[in-house]
């Protein structure tokens, strides 16, 4: 009676039996050839030794074990059998069932479940009922439905991320259950995502992604995480629960991230190395708890061993002081009144994670104001069709009929070039004198009065555009022999571009020649000064610059911050000053390089 008060045990059997269609004799009528013999009594033999043993027979003959299937065996084998099965499109049925399978559906409910089905793998997830989802996720952890291990742990996440919002309970189960998923199939994943949403599964899995994170990628720690280590339960703060968890969320696992790469570069080893936790513990876990799930798949549960480095004293009262400094840091930095006491960290941690804050809040706030400089589209557009007019002015082709030659020599100078004097001239009827001879210089009248006359010749179309442009006061060249030099200044795209004309030569212009504005070659001053901007990059400096303009380049910049017991973000904020001192701008920008200064790299190299 004991034993009844404890709760009742229920298992699920299903006895099958190879016999079929046997008739049932009549009653009194037995065969007498299918009795059984009555068993004979015990007999004793003596061995030769003098010792007697005894042999007893309980059945003259074998009766053959019948097969067991289980409702989970059951449904696994009708999964195979329907894992390509599909449905047009129908009506949503309603569902609920505590542990759903294909037997607990009707025929609508099957449709609808294999057209649901459909449309999620192929990444839709139209609203449905828990039970279908369940359903589903049955099929996945018992191997139905996917080829590769990472496949059915991707349909898992995809499920989850789409449905949680909409059911709770999904975050309950289904934490645990990937985590079962990931050992089974031995698949390194982090576990800081089912850590986050599963506040129930903090115990072993938060653990395990500890190790992970301290010991290879201080980088990817969360705020989940790393509460198990401290002694500060930052959820019960007023600046948490008000306006500073956005903050805290995000700058707290990057501050522990900061400080283990500092200890690494000062003292040659990491945070986990430092502060050593005890040996692992082999932890039993159950595999797949409360699912319809077939453990001659994968067995009844597996060993796990699990490193409890949240019970090392001394790496949890750092853990928990940096989370208190940081929160004092960030009260700070938000204007919250009110300070914790009592923090007692090295000055160079404290100084350390002061200018991290700060650097990082001002650049966030920078984002937050957006870029400094807004370009108009339409001022944008304006200046290019402008440009396009400049061009097509400091374009001069030969109009002289054929066999004989009129040149001329169009000098165009700014406004701001001729201190506001604009253009000058000497008349219109001077004569231009060349070396081997004169010639007369074409006046605007006789010019506008050719492109009058000339109709729709595409010479006097040329001569249109060009004699407008020119004031009547034209200046004209007395002496070429003389080969000055002059310059050339136009406004394009809204940049003043200066470009000084090389000595014309004493000849005339060749038909169709023409003369163009081109943008100028980098110039010795700007050499000059991405050379003195290279000289004044560091070692590290030079490394990430370098590294960034390759392949995966910002992995290899967090490797070598990671060495040098810095963070990839200080390094390229360091490098951007650098650069707005020496060449007055940035040459990275997120985690890549300008154009221009991937043109410029020869001068880093050497």
């Amino acid at each position: 009676m004991a034993k009844d008060r404890q709760g009742l045990h229920f298992s699920e059997l299903v006895w099958e039996s190879t016999e079929q269609n046997v008739a049932i004799p009549p009653r009194g009528t037995v065969d007498e050839g299918s009795r059984k013999p009555k068993s004979e009594p015990v007999k004793k033999k003596t061995s030769g030794s003098g010792y007697d043993t005894v042999q007893l027979q309980l059945w003259d003959m074998e009766e053959s074990v019948e097969p067991v299937t289980t409702t989970e065996s059951e449904f696994v084998q009708r999964a195979r059998e329907l894992v390509e099965h599909k449905e047009p499109a129908v009506l949503f049925v309603p569902f609920k069932s505590y542990w759903p399978t294909y037997g607990h559906m009707t025929g609508a409910q099957s449709r609808w479940y294999f057209f649901w089905r459909d449309e999620v793998r192929q990444g839709r997830y139209p609203k449905t009922d828990l039970s279908y989802i369940f359903l589903h996720i049955y099929e996945l952890i018992n191997g139905v439905g996917w080829d590769e291990p990472q496949e059915g742990y991707r349909q898992l996440n995809l499920l989850w991320e789409a449905y949680r919002d909409s059911y709770k309970r999904l975050d309950q189960y289904l934490g645990g259950w990937i985590a079962d998923f990931s050992f089974v199939h031995k698949l390194d994943i982090p576990l800081s995502e089912i850590v986050a949403r599963s506040r129930g599964l903090a115990g072993d899995l938060a653990e395990l992604e500890l190790v992970r994170c301290l010991s290879t990628a201080p980088e990817q720690l969360s705020i989940e995480v790393l509460s198990v280590m401290s002694d500060y339960d930052i959820s019960k703060s007023k600046f948490y629960t008000g306006e500073g968890k956005i903050a805290a969320d995000r700058y707290i696992p990057q501050v522990v991230a900061l400080i283990d790469a500092y200890v690494a570069r000062k003292h040659d080893s990491n945070l986990i190395t430092m502060f050593p936790p005890a040996p692992p513990v082999v932890r039993e876990r159950y595999l797949f708890r409360s699912a319809v799930y077939d453990i001659s798949l994968y067995g009844y549960s597996v060993l796990v061993p699990v490193i409890r480095v949240s019970k090392s004293p001394p790496l949890r009262s750092l853990i928990t002081r940096l989370f208190r400094l940081t929160e004092n840091k960030l009260r700070a930095l938000m204007g919250y009144r009110g300070r914790l006491k009592d923090i007692r960290v090295d000055a160079d941690m404290d100084d350390l994670v002061t200018r991290f804050l700060e650097r990082e809040f001002r650049k966030a706030e920078q984002e937050e104001k957006g870029p400094a400089v807004v370009i108009d589209q339409q001022k944008l557009e304006q200046l290019a069709s402008d440009s396009e007019v400049v061009r097509s002015l400091l374009t001069v082709e030969d109009t002289g009929e054929r066999g004989q030659e009129d040149d001329a020599e169009w000098i165009i100078e700014s406004e701001g070039a001729l201190g506001g004097a604009g253009l000058a001239g000497a008349g219109s009827d001077a004569d231009v004198h060349e070396s081997t001879g004169s010639a007369d210089v074409t006046s605007d009248a006789e010019v506008l009065g050719r492109a009058e006359s000339a109709g729709e010749k595409s010479v006097a179309n040329t001569d249109a555009r060009v004699a407008p442009a020119v004031s009547a006061n034209a200046e004209s060249i007395s002496d070429s022999s003389a080969r000055a030099e002059e310059q050339v200044v136009a406004m394009i795209g809204g940049e003043r571009i200066e470009r000084g004309h090389e000595e014309l030569p004493g000849t005339h212009l060749s038909a169709g020649q023409k003369l163009t504005a081109s943008p100028p070659p980098y110039s010795d001053s700007e050499a000059d000064r991405w050379i003195l901007f290279a000289s004044e990059l560091t070692p590290l400096q030079r490394q990430a610059v370098l590294a960034l303009a390759e392949e995966d380049g910002s992995v290899k910049v967090q490797r070598l911050a990671a060495g040098a017991g810095t963070m990839a973000e200080l390094l390229y904020d360091e490098i951007n000053e650098l650069a707005m001192d020496s060449l007055g701008d940035l040459i990275i920008d997120g985690e890549e390089l300008t154009e221009e200064c991937l043109s410029m790299l020869d001068y880093i190299k050497r």
